[in-house]
């Protein structure tokens, strides 16, 4: 029994050795420095830990092995002794403790390790630095023998142990007035390159001017300079089929040798080869490649080969220091312009989670990328101008606007917060839904019942006509002429005493016994009216 309870005891300490390792490993020095200036309990020694991160992890994963084989060899002590060296018995010890080294020791204390490594970390900093030093020539032993073994030259860690610690070390430098803000979110916009994908920074096709293979050079000029473009996609049938690509710097020096009558070349002789970018591609790769190829110009397609946008080089670099304005972007609205009574007016084309922390929100981006979208999923359809939705204590108002093809469409987005009692109207509103379909549901459930019900009570005309006919097929007629032709009967007055009005030549109705030839004539006759009125018709 003994050994049962230092077992169980064990397990715990091991998790909290393995939940140490892992908040160890999480956590950021400069993010400590500042804990320790706050006098807050535990961040010097954890501050001392991050120093010296691979003896203390290789002291910690030496007493969480120690630990774990320990209670193992306990348990099976007390299960071999109890019922005896059997198979059956080893292999349940087997499973039991994997799975109670497992959940109980790898996976929960890990996560809680990773997922809050501060608290856990100063938590566990005090005793941690306590074991290092009661067992300190065990783990500089154990770091001499791994880096013994290990090729190479043992730990080379760098400077920052993750893109955590970095990120942290910018935000501090950005509190503290080391780097000014617009570096501060310079610098994060770096990091978070990595993540973005081409669909979220491109141009999409609604916004895109293009131009027909079969248009001359001075067509092609001429639209360069109202839309102010100087790379123009050159299609063929439709939008989807990208064939080139104007630049206007090759469409200047012919233009200057061509007479005032001439219209010059087609584009196909003096178009460039397009390039082509998945839509899901990482931003940083495609940067990248841009530079590698010189390109400056990209199609991007989507996961069916058409044609979703364009991108350019200048797109990507406006994740990175924001945008871009020139002189053909005068008259371009900002994305976001505050308003006197405290909402906001939007692009439609306004990252979701930019709305987000405009307003300090939660919203689900993983469907969507813009506002417009998270109108039109709200909505169910395209929105239109004056569509009205509220999401996340949000009131969305699309305003009307005109596409570049004179289309109205909905360009900017008035955003503002829900009021309380909007938000009581709209609570009572989505727990009124709740309930229609709770009750639509559950008349679903009991409206197959009720036809069983009414069948046993009232049995219907037509499957009491139908029994007759039953009676008659036992009589064993005699055969049909099946080459008669559809519809040819015999006038009432033709046909024999015996056999319904109206029966079709060659066909007879054998006697009805007596009791129920009466019944069955009487049962017949609707059949025979209805029979005549759908011939007449």
């Amino acid at each position: 029994m003994l050994l049962l309870v230092i077992a169980a005891a064990l397990v715990p300490i091991a998790g909290l050795l393995a939940a140490a390792d892992a908040a160890i490993t999480m956590v950021s020095p400069a993010r400590l420095e500042e804990l320790a200036r706050e006098d807050r309990r535990g961040a010097s020694s954890l501050l001392t830990i991050t120093e010296d991160r691979p003896r203390y992890t290789n002291l910690l994963l030496l007493l969480r092995i120690t630990a774990e084989i320990t209670a193992t060899v306990m348990v099976a002590k007390v299960a071999l002794t109890t019922l005896g060296f059997q198979f059956w018995v080893g292999l349940l010890l087997v499973a039991v403790m994997v799975v109670v080294t497992y959940v109980g020791i790898g996976v929960l204390p890990r996560t809680i390790g990773r997922q809050h490594p501060y608290p856990v970390g100063l938590a566990l900093a005090g005793p941690t630095r306590a074991l290092a030093r009661l067992l300190a020539p065990v783990a500089s032993l154990l770091i001499l023998i791994g880096n013994a073994i290990t090729p190479g030259r043992g730990f080379r860690e760098g400077p920052f142990s993750s893109d955590i610690e970095l990120r942290e070390l910018v935000d501090i430098a950005g509190s503290r007035g080391v780097v000014e803000e617009t570096e501060r979110e310079m610098l994060q916009s770096v990091f978070d390159l990595g993540d973005t994908i081409v669909r979220e920074v491109m141009v999409p096709r609604t916004e895109t001017v293009w131009i027909e293979r079969d248009k001359t050079l001075r067509q092609a000029l001429a639209l360069a300079s109202r839309s102010g473009m100087s790379r123009i996609p050159v299609v063929g049938e439709d939008l989807d089929d990208i064939v080139g690509v104007a630049y206007l710097k090759d469409l200047i020096a012919p233009a200057m040798n061509l007479a005032p009558d001439d219209q010059g070349p087609v584009l196909t002789q003096i178009m460039r080869e397009p390039v082509f970018v998945p839509e899901s591609k990482n931003v940083d790769d495609l940067l990248r490649e841009m530079q590698r190829d010189r390109t400056h110009f990209a199609v991007v397609v989507d996961e069916y080969g058409g044609t979703a946008g364009i991108v350019t080089i200048e797109d990507i670099l406006e994740e990175i220091v924001g945008e871009i304005t020139d002189e053909y972007d005068a008259d371009t609205p900002a994305p976001v312009v505050p308003l006197p009574d405290g909402s906001f007016r939007v692009s439609a084309r306004l990252p979701v989670e930019d709305l987000g922390e405009l307003f300090d929100v939660e919203l689900d981006d993983d469907e969507v990328d813009t506002v417009g979208g998270l109108l039109a999923q709200q909505l169910g359809r395209v929105p239109l101008p004056g569509s009205e939705v509220g999401v996340a204590g949000l009131f969305l108002h699309g305003e009307p606007g005109v596409d570049r093809r004179g289309r109205p469409r909905v360009q900017t987005v008035l955003v503002r917060r829900l009021t309380a009692a909007e938000l009581a109207q709209e609570q009572a509103e989505r727990d009124r839904e709740v309930r229609e379909r709770e009750d639509q549901r559950r008349a679903q459930e009991q409206e197959p019942e009720r036809p069983a019900v009414e069948e046993s009570d009232a049995e219907p005309a037509e499957a009491k006509r139908a029994k007759p006919r039953k009676k008659k097929k036992k009589a064993k007629p005699p055969a049909a002429d099946e080459s008669a032709e559809p519809g040819a009967t015999d006038s009432p007055g033709d046909s024999p005493p015996d056999s319904p009005a109206g029966a079709p030549p060659g066909r007879s109705t054998p006697a009805d016994p007596p009791l129920l030839g009466p019944l069955i004539e009487t049962r017949n006759q609707p059949v025979h009216d209805s029979t005549e009125r759908n011939r007449a018709g």
